[in-house]
């Protein structure tokens, strides 16, 4: 989702020289986590300090939430395996509680399970831009174009909400970025005492620990990473938006033909061509004459709404029949299945860090009118997300990043496992061989073919649950990159 950076920048380093942080932070003193019944009652939780400036480590502090589920059996422990969040601007400290039960139980003989909330997030001092109600919807945190791809809407929607990250966010706010996320996670292996850390990262987690194997080599131990980012240093997260268009493209034939499968009960074409020209006619007449929407925020659904739900629904099949029967009660003129918006007090802290983060990483272009010339032909190319994934975000109108993003390697160990859905909406399996390539030898590749984001434990693929089960358990990697099949 961002833009290029100078080249001798990111070929030097830092920017600016940061000293490595060598206070070792003490403990964290473990206590019972606030009750939930998301929460095993097992779940311990704690906070570690860290510098809100790596430049400043005197100064001001702040104290990061983590977690912990002490699993390993005696004798067999091997240490942490930090479940990395995703996001950016996702919580982490009730992961250990989500996975104890999706874990086998050789995984969890050999590791204690640890989270965090990232800095930002959630009770790690968390942000916020005070955007105004009307501005933290959905369709307006994707940069959805208006009808026909104006981009106008979009500019000064933008412009307001940097203006407010920059009058509102603070300092944790201006310190949020993930080269300090790694830092933040070496500050957690010091306070637990571990000489090197295991870690499972997915989704924006994958690049935060591609970051930390890069930043941190010799504390690693064995890393999975899962539904993998693409690291190019001149992009980051603008490429990520930017592979939207991409990976909606190889998903949606999934929910097409699966829909298709069903034209008894959704009427929404009796073969896969049928229900894409179904969904683009759809979100067309929807940019004309939306519909009234209780519940949502807001409550209308125009087609950037029903995208935008286009898009949740593909990460995972299981969202398959909230989308067609969205769709289907939208081409009736309703009424629409009932749907509640999201707490906008959740819904500012989100916004807030992956703000915060995407225009920390890298540049982004200043150029308006080379936003409105890509969205035309983003449009053209990859009808489906009618231009989104390309428009301006605010890292346009936002101060330039103090540092430049990392450039992955292969120095270090060989220790790095690669899983990824062949058909990934959000992480396009081609572009994460980008991150392949980066990590050279130091990686193998574990592709399944299966579709949605997100791939060890989430797809009942044997292959592939086998492979990242058996690396984590005794360090077991194909010898070379493997694909499993459906």
């Amino acid at each position: 989702m961002k833009t290029v950076l100078i080249a001798a920048l990111v070929s030097t380093g830092l920017a600016v020289p940061v000293p490595a942080w060598s206070a070792t932070p003490p403990g964290p003193a473990w206590s019972a986590c606030p009750a939930s019944a998301a929460v095993d009652p097992r779940q311990e939780c704690g906070t570690v300090s860290v510098p809100v400036d790596y430049a400043r480590p005197g100064g001001p502090r702040l104290d990061l939430a983590i977690s912990r589920l002490r699993t390993a059996a005696p004798g067999l422990r091997r240490g942490v395996l930090v479940l990395i969040p995703g996001g950016p601007g996702n919580s982490g400290v009730n992961r250990p509680s989500a996975y104890v039960g999706k874990l086998p139980q050789s995984v969890l003989d050999r590791y204690d399970l640890v989270s965090f909330d990232p800095r930002g997030v959630g009770a790690s001092a968390l942000v916020s831009c005070g955007l105004q109600p009307a501005d933290i919807t959905q369709t307006r945190i994707m940069p959805w174009p208006g009808a026909g791809g104006d981009i106008t809407p979009t500019v000064d929607w933008s412009r307001r909400a940097a203006a407010a990250c920059a009058d509102n966010g603070g300092p944790v706010y201006d310190s949020i970025s993930s080269r300090n996320e790694a830092r933040d996670l070496d500050a957690i292996r010091q306070a637990l005492g571990e000489r090197r850390i295991s870690y499972w990262g997915v989704s924006y987690g994958t690049y935060v620990g591609a970051v930390y194997a890069t930043m941190f080599a010799a504390h690693t131990d064995r890393v999975v990473l899962d539904s993998n980012d693409d690291p190019d240093p001149e992009l980051v997260e603008r490429g990520w938006a930017a592979n939207y268009a991409i990976g909606v493209e190889d998903r949606f034939p999934d929910f097409a033909a699966w829909a298709a499968a069903r034209d008894g009960q959704y009427h929404l074409g009796v073969d896969p061509a049928a229900v894409r020209g179904t969904y683009l006619r759809l979100a067309d007449s929807l940019d004309r004459e939306p519909l009234p929407w209780t519940g949502a925020d807001p409550p209308v659904l125009d087609g950037n709404t029903l995208r935008s739900n286009l898009l949740n629904g593909l990460y995972s099949d299981s969202r398959f029949p909230q989308l067609a029967g969205l769709m289907s009660a939208a081409l009736a003129g309703g009424p629409l299945p009932p749907t509640g918006a999201a707490p906008e007090a959740a819904l500012q802290n989100t916004f807030a860090v992956l703000n915060a983060t995407i225009c920390h990483d890298v540049r982004w272009p200043r150029d308006i009118r080379s936003y409105a010339a890509g969205v035309s032909a983003n449009r053209q190319a990859f009808p489906l997300t009618a231009g989104m994934p390309v428009n301006i975000y605010t890292c346009a109108f936002s101060p330039a990043p103090v540092e430049p993003p990392v450039r992955v390697t292969p120095d270090g160990p060989s220790n790095v496992l690669l899983v990824q859905n062949l058909r990934d909406p959000a992480t396009p399996y081609r572009k994460a061989l980008n991150l392949r390539t980066a990590f050279g030898d130091r990686a193998r590749m574990v592709a399944v073919d299966a579709g949605g984001h997100g791939s060890y434990l989430e797809n009942g693929n044997p292959c592939g649950d086998a492979w990242v089960t058996a690396f984590l358990t005794d360090g077991t990697r194909p010898a070379h990159d493997v694909t499993c099949p459906a």
